[in-house]
């Protein structure tokens, strides 16, 4: 049966700040515990340290069982990277080393006929199948089948570049939830997959008894699967964690009792240290007066100290304050309108309009054509005005369709883009950025740019290049420049998959507040909530409305 254990760790950054302090957790066979918080407080840093990818100053690590772990990058994966690179990746280190040994024998054998090659690739070869190497490769066209429709010999040497974000996911999590790993640390599995595919995921770890630690922020990914959910939480002197013992939908009420005790804990403290200090106070003065009562005003002075030298109980922890606004600002009724528009070898022809002030959701699988649709209205539409440029310094790649799309009058579109590729940013801190500004936004003077990067929750990454933040502060610095670019329709592209869970709820209710359209790509139910119209992208290219949310519009099929 596998365990993870997680003891006292402490893990300070190169800077010297401590990241990580005292933090403790225990998955046991049959757990999941979600581990959630703050952008910037450990998540990943947690997962390597548990991996072993990282040495920590303090604390152990102990894995009973075979380790099986799915990396951040998974999703994102832009190398010459192959289906087989991917699947051998996730597999234990002595296939890895096998599999290389027969690569390397094999391509000797190929630049020569001689007889000490031939042998040494024969040797490989039946080294590989001695260590179960053709049964993994067994499992490995189980997994292509189930996630990509494709036995794994016709797709091994494919690159996994072709594959969507949510394919990659699907196969890497088809091959670790099958595969003999006691033990899985995924992070965020979630991100990238479908509505189908998440609830997939859902019912995979509900039925594991393996011994699972993911990071997500998926409220109902947790509220359905997690049977724990530890919190590191922001401390002045490093980072701590706090266990809740339940789902989701428990875990408010749970961490405002922890709150409320923590308050409890300190106010009585405080009040039995002031006691303490005035009996001291008092004793000293009697034992100025009664050289008898010394030994008391002794007695007294031993239990403050004593006291003080116990410490505090735990301090609150420190408020994440992220308050995002937008503001938008007047357009014409008919903020979109299409006619009988076609994106190329994705989508039948469709009408549609969408109004000044709508909430529109884009629903539908990987691959339906949503994100090109929504890059065709980031981009202008079908024939822009030079007012439909979009907010911001990043233009839109053309998008092939057949159709017209129209912006109305005074729509400047804000696009937020699912992959948080800005290779323009790259090498930038924050607030070079800010201070630069672009054709849509005025620079900021140094003190303006701290306030707003402040009132993001982004303050103490300023001196950051964009490239080393997470993947929740990109999205939240993405959606600082679209507040500060003055859009009047905003277009999102998977906005809560890297945000940390306030900073979802932050822009939950900074869009309740826009003057304009929002058109939102989006996989996250919860989030879904919030919009009252939503597109259909269906499975065999049609694109329909309805008036509530609808997940169950199948996969789409394209030629492999």
């Amino acid at each position: 049966m596998g365990h993870l254990q997680i003891s006292d760790i402490n893990y300070t950054l190169a800077d010297g700040r401590v990241l990580l302090r005292d933090v403790s957790l225990k998955v046991s066979a049959g757990d999941v515990v979600a581990v959630i918080g703050p952008n910037g407080t450990g998540k990943t840093t947690l997962t390597r340290i548990a991996t072993g990818d990282l040495d920590v100053n303090e604390g152990t690590v102990a894995i009973t069982g075979a380790l099986g772990v799915m990396r951040q990058f998974i999703g994102s994966i832009r190398d010459r990277t192959t289906v087989a690179d991917l699947l051998l990746s996730l597999a234990h280190s002595k296939h890895r080393e096998l599999a290389a040994r027969v690569n390397a024998a094999q391509a000797r054998m190929e630049e020569s006929e001689l007889e000490k090659d031939q042998m040494a690739y024969a040797d490989a070869v039946i080294a590989w199948g001695d260590a179960g190497g053709y049964e993994l490769e067994t499992l490995w066209d189980v997994c292509t089948v189930a996630a990509l429709g494709i036995p794994f010999e016709r797709c091994r040497d494919r690159e996994v570049n072709t594959l969507s974000g949510g394919e990659q996911k699907r196969l890497a999590l088809e091959a670790l939830l099958r595969g003999d790993d006691e033990v899985l640390i995924l992070d965020e599995p979630d991100n990238y997959l479908d509505v189908p595919g998440k609830r997939w995921l859902e019912e995979q770890l509900q039925a594991s008894r393996k011994a699972i630690l993911l990071v997500s922020h998926d409220r109902e990914l947790l509220n359905r699967a997690a049977t724990k959910i530890a919190t590191l939480e922001r401390m002045p002197n490093g980072n701590t964690m706090w266990i809740h013992t339940g789902p989701w939908s428990t875990y408010r009420e749970g961490r405002e009792k922890r709150l409320e005790q923590l308050a409890e804990d300190l106010r009585r403290w405080d009040e039995e240290h002031a006691r303490i200090k005035e009996l001291v106070r008092v004793m000293q003065e009697r034992a100025k007066i009664s050289p008898d009562l010394a030994s008391r005003y002794q007695a007294a002075k031993t239990k403050l100290r004593k006291f003080e030298e116990a410490g505090k109980p735990e301090p609150m922890p420190l408020p994440q304050s992220v308050n995002m606004k937008f503001q938008g600002g007047r357009t014409a009724k008919r903020a979109v309108m299409i006619e009988q528009l076609e994106l190329t070898g994705l989508m039948k022809p469709f009408d549609a309009e969408f109004w000044f002030g709508d909430r529109v959701a884009l629903l539908g699988s990987n691959g339906s054509g949503k994100s090109h649709f929504l890059r065709l209205l980031a981009a202008g539409g079908s024939d822009p005005d030079e007012e439909h440029r979009p907010a911001g310094d990043v233009v839109p790649e053309p998008v092939a369709h057949t159709g017209s799309v129209r912006l109305g009058s005074r729509v400047r579109p804000g696009w937020f883009a699912q992959t948080h590729a800005h290779p323009e940013w790259m090498g930038k801190t924050l607030l070079e950025l800010l201070h630069r500004g672009d054709d849509h936004r005025p620079g900021l003077a140094r003190s303006g740019a701290e306030s707003v990067l402040d009132r993001y929750g982004l303050g103490a990454s300023s001196e950051q290049t964009f490239d080393t933040l997470s993947g929740g502060q990109q999205a939240r610095f993405q959606v600082l420049l679209l507040e500060l670019a003055g859009a009047t329709m905003l277009l999102l592209d998977e906005p809560t998959d890297n945000l940390d869970l306030e900073s979802a709820e932050s822009l939950e209710s900074a869009l309740a507040t826009f003057d304009g359209a929002v058109i939102a790509v989006t996989h996250d139910r919860w989030f879904a909530q919030g919009f009252d119209r939503f597109l259909l992208f269906e499975a065999d290219g049609r694109v329909t409305e309805s008036a509530e949310p609808r997940w169950d519009l199948g996969r789409v099929e394209r030629s492999r």
